[in-house]
């Protein structure tokens, strides 16, 4: 475990009482950052990530800039990719694109096992910096769920509407249900290396499963996150769930062994636990309202950290992550502010 001074976060995560409402934004290290850019010009994200030195300096540069309560490991939900066969490069401006995307069973079997230690042992070395050495807050993990990878696995890229994933999903059951298997066992295994390497917290980005119904959810997805679930919940460290505009699947979540919940904007605290949320909640501003006048952001925070703090159980995020307009120092303001302002109540 990590040597930190303020766990506030995972208090909260835990649905425990906290002095103030913690606060991380998804996002935090990256394109906003003025020495992220700098560091761009002269390395790639693969560059990045595979020099634990550097990794380490990216995640942890937030922390010190904005007082956030929380450090998120900075990489992208690819990185373990490669590792099961996938040919997968991140194109600037479009995101990650794969060479070879799934067809069919035959390329369901093609893939392989994940070996954290042999195969990203520079994530883990980074988190071991870290939180042995370098963080005063908890460290989040994360990692990609099995709908998000398997959608770009399927369209060879980022999609619109995801009528390649659907289309497969519902046309080749057996080879769909095969493809969750390999990625959550994947997904599991790189998880608990996470963990055993030190990470403090783990969040799962089902970023574009709000493209699917709940009859759909429930039917091709669930049983694979609750078994990815089931498996990290032995690991003892609160476990998020996270997805964009997927609102509708908010009660699906909230019967799974998790800890958090992650809302985007499309639904305010205050409605998901009127609706029967007894999960802790994370969120949920919408990111283009750091955007506008302070007094515009400090109303909408407001509200919402009102909201939050009806019942313990809350930490204060984005409801997506930071774009790069966003500048630096209203992120300092807003957290300090969000800091000082629930601490008074």
């Amino acid at each position: 475990m990590s040597k930190w001074m303020n766990d506030t976060f995972l208090r909260a995560c835990r649905g425990e009482k906290t002095d103030y409402v913690p606060v991380w934004y998804m996002r935090q290290a990256g394109r906003s950052q003025p020495e992220y850019r700098a560091l761009k010009e002269k390395y790639s994200l693969f560059e990045i990530t595979h020099q634990p030195e550097l990794c380490a300096y990216v995640t942890r540069l937030p922390v010190e800039q904005y007082n956030v309560d929380a450090a998120i490991l900075y990489k992208d939900i690819m990185s373990p990719l490669p590792a099961i066969g996938v040919d997968v490069e991140i194109k600037a401006g479009v995101g990650p694109v794969i060479a070879n995307p799934i067809r069919s069973m035959a390329d369901v079997e093609r893939l392989g096992e994940i070996h954290p230690e042999e195969d990203v042992p520079y994530v883990l070395e980074t988190i071991k910096l870290l939180t042995t050495e370098q963080l005063n807050v908890p460290l989040i993990g994360f990692a990609g769920a099995p709908f998000t990878l398997a959608s770009y696995m399927i369209e060879g890229g980022p999609s619109k509407n995801y009528n390649k994933t659907k289309a497969f999903m519902y046309a080749e059951p057996k080879a769909w249900f095969a493809l969750m298997d390999k990625l959550a066992d994947m997904t599991i295994r790189y998880v608990k290396a996470q963990i055993r390497a030190g990470a403090d917290a783990i969040q799962i980005f089902d970023s574009w499963v709000g493209a699917v119904s709940v009859d759909d959810y429930r039917t091709f997805i669930k049983p694979t996150m609750a078994r990815i679930f089931a498996a990290l919940r032995e690991e003892n460290v609160p476990l998020i769930m996270f997805g964009v505009g997927a609102s509708h699947l908010a009660k699906e979540w909230n019967d799974l062994p998790l800890d958090v919940i992650g809302l985007d904007w499309r639904l305010s605290l205050r409605e998901a636990r009127q609706s029967g949320i007894t999960k802790a909640l994370q969120g949920n501003l919408d990111p283009a309202v750091l955007l506008a006048p302070w007094e515009v952001i400090e109303k909408r925070v407001k509200q919402i950290l009102d909201e939050g703090m009806e019942r313990p159980g809350y930490v204060f995020n984005l409801g997506h992550g930071i774009f790069p307009e966003i500048r630096p120092e209203t992120l300092k303001r807003l957290t300090a502010f969000i800091h000082e302002y629930t601490s008074r109540k």
